[in-house]
């Protein structure tokens, strides 16, 4: 018998386990879903070496102690922003576009052409939503990249951005997602989702696409055979309900369309912005958080920690807690997180560190491509030796 479910099926001969947590724990261990009340039940009742232990079984079924990270970098073409997010440390409004940045085609252009000489398999594109940044605008943008580059993948634009640029266009979210397609673009990455219910989004971010706007865009993706991630803003406002409303959404939405390769919590920070007054979670709710996500999110094959926002120690400690894919990055060029309070200010990691991170934790660090294809495995290699520098990938 593999010693993690042993040691499991010990925890639940527990005396003292709460019956209802019981019943869990033997829905994770024979493979079962588990249903709304369970997931607000982890989050209310449950310890966190329950969690904790319950989400390391099912991060071993599925992956072992393979560890993955991408090398990519990022260009974020402006922070200039016609949506005004309480929790938002980064944009300017365009009101005072003054304060902020805007790029040209060319600026992106070079830092494009900077990482000509690196092994970088992803180009990360997302930023402030600008009027004058339309679609004709991103489609020169990702023609130029796919002709200089061609094999480098393109992610880029989150529904936010997106579903202005197609409403801006008058065209519908399946048209809008084809021409972004053959112009280029090969996925999307996860950001906009913060809290999907309407309840708290109002709240905080109530001028942006809603819910359902933000899953039709996704799903619109998956159709065209494109893949997707996922993310979900938390610890600020919500209810341990509103998180499980959440990501219910997104788990039916897989069921549907199998699209999404991974799952990215990622935490509330209060430094700058109009939610300053609330106070952040802890680390014991951050690893909760993680656990929990990975025995819910059951159909979702990766879930992701951002390191950069919750600190190097942290982030091993998410590999205990479900979490498959560490993330990371040797530059700054990624302000978004920076700008709210993370732990890293200036986040700078070399490929040797990162592997290093993820030895010292006992797991095997693999370099993977954007859709989880393997390109590098680095558990027997000697990091003392040379390596060669490149962008270890970074965000959502």
């Amino acid at each position: 018998m593999d010693t993690k479910q042993a040691s499991v099926e010990k925890l639940l001969q527990n005396p003292l386990l709460l019956p209802e947590l019981r019943k869990i724990g033997e829905k994770v261990l024979y493979k079962e879903r588990l249903s709304e009340d369970d997931g607000v039940l982890l989050f209310e009742k449950a310890s966190l070496p329950f969690a904790g232990a319950l989400a390391n079984l099912v991060r071993e079924r599925l992956h072992g102690d393979v560890t993955y990270f991408n090398r990519n970098f990022h260009i974020e073409p402006t922070n200039v922003c016609v949506f005004s997010c309480k929790f938002c440390s980064y944009s300017k409004l365009y009101a005072k576009r003054e304060e902020g940045w805007e790029l040209s085609t060319e600026q992106m252009m070079h830092i494009v052409q900077r990482y000509d000489n690196e092994p970088v398999t992803e180009v990360h594109i997302v930023g402030g939503v600008h009027p004058k940044m339309n679609m004709q605008f991103f489609m020169d943008l990702m023609r130029k990249i796919k002709a200089h580059r061609p094999g480098l993948h393109i992610k880029g634009y989150t529904p936010v951005e997106l579903d202005y640029m197609f409403r801006k266009a008058k065209i519908p979210a399946e048209e809008g997602m084809k021409l972004m397609h053959e112009a280029g673009l090969d996925s999307l990455p996860g950001g906009g989702a913060e809290i999907f219910h309407p309840e708290i989004r109002k709240q905080i971010c109530d001028d942006k696409v809603d819910a359902e706007g933000w899953l039709h865009i996704h799903e619109s993706a998956h159709k065209l055979g494109m893949h997707s991630n996922a993310t979900m803003l938390y610890g600020h406002i919500e209810q341990y309900w509103h998180r499980v409303d959440h990501m219910k959404r997104l788990r039916d939405l897989q069921d549907k369309t199998g699209g999404f390769n991974t799952f990215i919590p990622l935490k509330f920070r209060n430094q700058d912005n109009e939610m300053s007054h609330v106070a952040e979670s802890s680390v014991i709710e951050d690893m909760k958080l993680y656990a929990v996500a990975r025995l819910f999110m059951d159909n979702f094959p990766h879930l992701k920690a951002y390191w950069p926002m919750l600190g190097r120690q942290n982030a091993q400690l998410t590999l205990s807690f479900g979490v498959n894919d560490i993330d990371g990055t040797i530059d700054d060029t990624t302000k978004i997180y920076s700008m709210a309070g993370s732990e890293e200010q200036n986040p700078s990691m070399t490929t040797a560190e990162l592997v290093t991170l993820i030895k010292q934790v006992k797991r095997k660090p693999v370099e993977r491509d954007t859709l989880y294809n393997v390109v590098k495995d680095y558990s027997a290699v000697n990091m003392d030796e040379p390596e060669e520098s490149a962008a270890v990938g970074s965000g959502d």
